[in-house]
C-alpha cells in the first residue's frame, strides 16, 4: 500500500512541531530580601530584589537595591563576595544614601560564588568610617 507523499510530509511536519516545540519556560521567581538595622533616628533599611539565574550554580541576578539611611548614618548594601580581599563584602549600591536620604538603583547585576558558598547580603550603616549597625540575610 502506497501512502501519498503529501500525507507523509504532513505527518513528518506535525511530528517535528509536536516533538520540537520548546517547552514553556517556568516563571522566574523574583524574591525580595528586607534588611533593617538601628532604631529611632538611627534606623536604616534596605530591600534587595533578586532572581536565581537558571542553570547556573549559586548565581543570582540583582534586579534592584533600595536603601534608606537614618539621620546621622550612611548606608551601604553589600554582598559577601568570595573574591573580595578586604573585609569580604562588596557594595551593590554605587554610592551610599546619607543623613536621612534614600537611593534606588537597578543594577541588573549577576553575582556568583562557588558551589556550597552561602550567598548573603548585608546592610551596613556607618558613622564616618565606623560600622555601627548591620543586618545580614541569606539569598
Amino acid at each position: 500500500m502506497r501512502i501519498p507523499a503529501l500525507s507523509v510530509t504532513v505527518a513528518v511536519v506535525a511530528a517535528t512541531v509536536a516533538g520540537g516545540a520548546a517547552p514553556v519556560a517556568a516563571a522566574t521567581v523574583v524574591s525580595p530580601v528586607n534588611l533593617a538595622a538601628g532604631t529611632g533616628r538611627h534606623h536604616n533599611s534596605a530591600t534587595v530584589t533578586y532572581e536565581r539565574v537558571d542553570g547556573a550554580v549559586n548565581s543570582v541576578n540583582i534586579i534592584s537595591v533600595e536603601a534608606y539611611s537614618g539621620e546621622p548614618d550612611c548606608v551601604w548594601v553589600e554582598w559577601n563576595d568570595p573574591k573580595d580581599v578586604g573585609d569580604g563584602w562588596t557594595a551593590l549600591n554605587s554610592e551610599p544614601p546619607c543623613y536621612g536620604n534614600n537611593l534606588l538603583e537597578t543594577p541588573n547585576r549577576i553575582i556568583k560564588a562557588p558551589k556550597g558558598y552561602q550567598l548573603k547580603v548585608r546592610l551596613a550603616a556607618y558613622h564616618g568610617s565606623e560600622l555601627v549597625h548591620k543586618d545580614i540575610a541569606k539569598l
